[in-house]
């Protein structure tokens, strides 16, 4: 019951708390009313998670929103404003966050090659910033789960083109998981245990 030595967590080949950033981009009301991928209240609360997990884990977040300055559009959801609302947001005209100045000197100032990216729609909006990533040498790792596309072809289809060029796919609860690790690592314990918890209502503390 003895773990291995803690590895270097700056160049561990998984994704931890010190070598990975979360990106969250475009999660706002009228993109989430659009989605047809999934269900939209899943998909709320897997973004959601998502950005639990990155505050439990103290990942640098960056999160940008489209046309909130120009009045075209509205600001994030409050889901996840109640998480993340006492961070920036870095709000854009481009449909390709990673063609915002402002925006891409952010990512690169985080000094993390590991980006854990999301966004709405992933045709577009999480697609051609990944791709761009994965150009300029980023390690692009994208929650399935917790984006989404105007049709289910769309989003699949946007998936297998990111896969093909690179990007590694994963699931919220695999996050989770990667980002814990340990179960020594008590101090994270706590807002991991947000992983058992999922859209329908399942509540961990009732089932057991």
């Amino acid at each position: 019951m003895t773990s291995e030595t803690l590895r270097n967590p700056h160049t561990d080949q998984l994704l931890t708390p010190d070598n990975s950033a979360l990106i969250i981009i475009d999660y706002q009301p009228l993109q989430v009313s659009s989605i047809r991928s999934m269900s939209r209240d899943e998909l709320v609360f897997n973004i959601t998670s998502v950005a639990k997990a990155a505050v439990n884990y103290n990942l640098p977040i960056i999160h940008s929103t489209v046309n909130v300055g120009t009045g075209r559009n509205k600001p994030p959801i409050q889901q996840l404003q109640d998480v993340l609302g006492h961070l920036p947001t870095y709000d854009r005209t481009s449909i390709n966050s990673w063609e915002d100045t402002e925006f891409k000197q952010a990512v690169k100032a985080l000094g993390r090659r590991k980006l854990i990216m999301t966004a709405l729609w992933t045709e577009a909006c999480l697609t051609f910033p990944v791709l761009d990533a994965i150009q300029e040498g980023y390690e692009v790792y994208v929650p399935i789960d917790a984006v989404g596309g105007t049709s289910p072809a769309a989003h699949e289809a946007a998936l297998r083109r990111i896969e093909q060029a690179g990007a590694k796919l994963i699931s919220r609860v695999q996050m989770y998981c990667e980002l814990q690790r340990d179960w020594a690592r008590e101090a994270s314990i706590p807002g991991f245990m947000g992983v058992f918890e999922n859209f329908d209502g399942f509540n961990v503390e009732k089932a057991v």
